[in-house]
């Protein structure tokens, strides 16, 4: 791997790890593009750069992200379910990174899926332009006069809602399916609205892509050599920037739009990839 490579798969991880399109599949795919030769450390790669854009949300959220150990212990729960499947299934999700046709399927019935999901939940999507991330609250200040307040809101999220949205994140372990995706349908299907989905997902993504990331780590530590961690930081670094970006232009548009707009597009590049294997042309990553 090059530096030039790692730089193109960093912004390709920090544009799409919050958008619900998977940035797994999407690196998959410019691996194939660049014609990249698949190894361990291409491996560790894909997975241990989605760290950084994990820190672009502590950053962005940290005042709501440490809000409350109930907090921690529910995202704990959430997690549970793609630990477990995580270690048990690793060799066989490691033989799925190396599939193109699996993300290109992936990335088209998931399509559909979303645009669905837009109709069938509209009315909580209609409920996000309208959720304020704060509210006003009346206490009594040192002096025993009564003022008033903005404070965040908290997210509120029962062990139960917590449960299931983790049992959704499951799915996301087939390159292309995409966990924003499926654990902001998750949290739709909980009763919450689109905006305080997509949160939960991003606060979600913290401990189960650390953990991803670290078990990759040391499972292929002795394959790693000192180029490889330079890369590893240049693809962190960029991922962590863009990351930043990509989370607020997702927030706005969502609440907007809902996520219609990005079913069309997983559809065109689902579709796209394809036909155009269909026709001969090679996407495939070289062993």
């Amino acid at each position: 791997m090059t530096t030039t490579e790692a730089v193109i798969l960093g912004i390709v991880e920090g544009l799409t790890e919050f958008l619900p399109v998977s940035s797994t599949g999407h690196m998959i795919l410019a691996e194939a593009l660049l014609e990249m030769k698949k190894s361990s450390v291409t491996n560790v790669f894909i997975v241990n750069i989605q760290f950084g854009a994990i820190l672009s949300v502590i950053i962005l959220y940290w005042k709501r992200f440490f809000q409350s150990l109930d907090f921690y212990y529910k995202l704990a729960v959430a997690f549970i379910p793609a630990a477990v499947l995580g270690l048990a299934l690793s060799k066989f999700i490691d033989r799925l990174l190396s599939s193109v046709t699996t993300v290109a399927v992936s990335l088209l019935v998931g399509g559909i899926i979303l645009i669905l999901v837009d109709k069938i939940f509209k009315q909580q999507i209609d409920d996000a332009a309208h959720d304020e991330d704060t509210v006003r609250v009346k206490k009594r200040n040192e002096f025993g006069v009564e003022v008033t307040s903005e404070q965040l809101k908290e997210i509120k999220v029962s062990w139960k809602q917590a449960f299931i949205i983790g049992c959704f994140q499951t799915i996301a372990m087939v390159p292309g399916v995409s966990r924003s995706a499926v654990t902001i349908i998750g949290g739709l299907t909980q009763k919450f609205n689109i905006k305080r989905s997509a949160e939960f997902s991003f606060f979600l993504a913290v401990p189960t892509v650390t953990a991803a990331a670290a078990f990759k780590l040391l499972k292929e530590f002795d394959t790693i050599r000192g180029t490889d961690i330079k890369l590893l930081v240049t693809g962190n670094v960029i991922s962590f920037v863009v990351g930043m970006l990509a989370i607020k232009f997702f927030i706005e548009l969502i609440s907007r739009f809902g996520l219609k707009f990005f079913g069309y597009y997983r559809i065109i590049v689902g579709a796209t990839i394809l036909i155009l294997m269909h026709y001969g042309y090679k996407l495939e990553i070289a062993g």
